[in-house]
């Protein structure tokens, strides 16, 4: 299997493009974050069974209703209870960790589920700045972002083991990694996971095209960069070992209902937890009846509205015309699903009412 064929997934049923799932691990009020693991483990199968092209876990820090700080620990705990479905980070923060760190951590991953992990990375902090400098142990938290492309370089030279002849990491390896296969008999597979680059504006965009890889946009929560960042994305593209062409997949906020009013009153409930959020007032996401007893401020519910906006919601059949709409207009390889609500339930009944409306397999 070539790079190029790990990443660029398989249509299924009606769809346009493959369909994936990105995870937030959200924690509802009166739940646990055990509770919302166990949906993960459950949403998991459920994405594999109905065949969702991969899974992917991101990494948010400090904030009570997300429960996935630690996306290598999620996706090993993910990989003992799945057996086909590609899964990994969208994304890890890089520069919150030492690249030597995610090298030994992915390669632990790939050791453990053979050709099945991504490796997404972001070059935000994931979490306000106090917990970024926190994470970081500075308060330079600028020179982090600014710093991606050499972290990256680096990242990529411990995954491939490939470090010069006098450089002063050549003999520093990632284990597990390639460096087992040319040991004295061994017989560690050479296969690293692939790497993509997230992103919410150009600059991952331009730079995920100068280097040939594939590129992932958060277009749930940066609506109006989408279509500037992938065309950037496109024209930035440089063919290379990994990618022949560019492959762009995007971050969608989706909740599909039995009824359409359902899904309204679901889609408050999340949005009261992003103005919660973006007020500095982070918590546990509020039950639906909760946010209909909310007096949302006129600011407030001015926000919620344009939230709303971008999250395609209501009845199976409308949230596939919202998804097939958006395709279009993006020209996206392939749609990234979130499906946030409060409880499990509601998420898990969604990706297989979604599921239905493309005729996705049964088995």
């Amino acid at each position: 299997m070539t790079a190029d064929d790990e990443i660029r997934g398989g249509v299924q049923g009606t769809a346009p493009v493959p369909l994936s799932v990105l995870d937030l691990v959200t924690v509802g009020a009166g739940r646990t974050a055990s509770d919302a693991l166990r949906t993960s483990v459950d949403l998991s199968r459920l994405a594999e069974s109905r065949g969702f092209h991969r899974y992917w876990v991101a990494e948010h820090h400090s904030m009570p209703g997300v429960a996935s700080s630690s996306p290598a620990v999620i996706l090993a705990h993910l990989a003992a209870h799945t057996d086909r479905i590609r899964l990994g980070s969208g994304g890890v923060m890089l520069p919150n960790h030492a690249p030597l760190v995610i090298a030994e951590q992915f390669g632990t991953l790939e050791a453990m589920a053979p050709g099945r992990i991504d490796l997404g990375l972001g070059r935000a902090p994931g979490t306000d700045g106090a917990t970024a400098a926190a994470l970081r142990r500075t308060d330079h938290l600028n020179e982090g972002a600014d710093d991606f492309p050499q972290q990256l370089a680096e990242l990529t030279r411990f995954l491939d083991d490939d470090f010069p002849d006098g450089h002063p990491y050549r003999r520093i390896h990632a284990v597990p990694g390639p460096v087992q296969a040319t040991s004295p008999g061994g017989v560690q597979s050479p296969h690293r996971p692939p790497i993509w680059l997230l992103g919410s504006s150009g600059f991952s965009a331009r730079l995920a095209g100068v280097l040939g890889l594939p590129f992932a946009f958060a277009h749930h929560f940066s609506a109006q960069n989408t279509v500037p960042a992938l065309d950037l994305y496109r024209e930035s593209f440089r063919p290379s070992e990994v990618l022949d062409a560019p492959y762009a997949l995007i971050g969608v906020a989706a909740l599909a209902t039995d009824e359409e009013a359902e899904a309204r009153r679901q889609v408050l409930a999340a949005a009261l937890n992003m103005v919660r959020l973006r007020t500095g007032r982070p918590g546990l996401v509020p039950t639906p009846e909760e946010a209909e007893a909310y007096e949302f401020s006129p600011m407030e519910r001015d926000f919620v509205s344009s939230w709303n906006a971008n999250v395609v919601h209501g009845t199976p059949d409308e949230v596939r015309a919202g998804l097939d709409d958006l395709q279009k207009r993006t020209g996206a390889d392939e749609l990234m699903i979130t499906s946030n609500a409060h409880s499990g339930e509601v998420r898990l009944r969604s990706y297989e009412l979604i599921a239905d409306a493309y005729g996705l397999p049964t088995a």
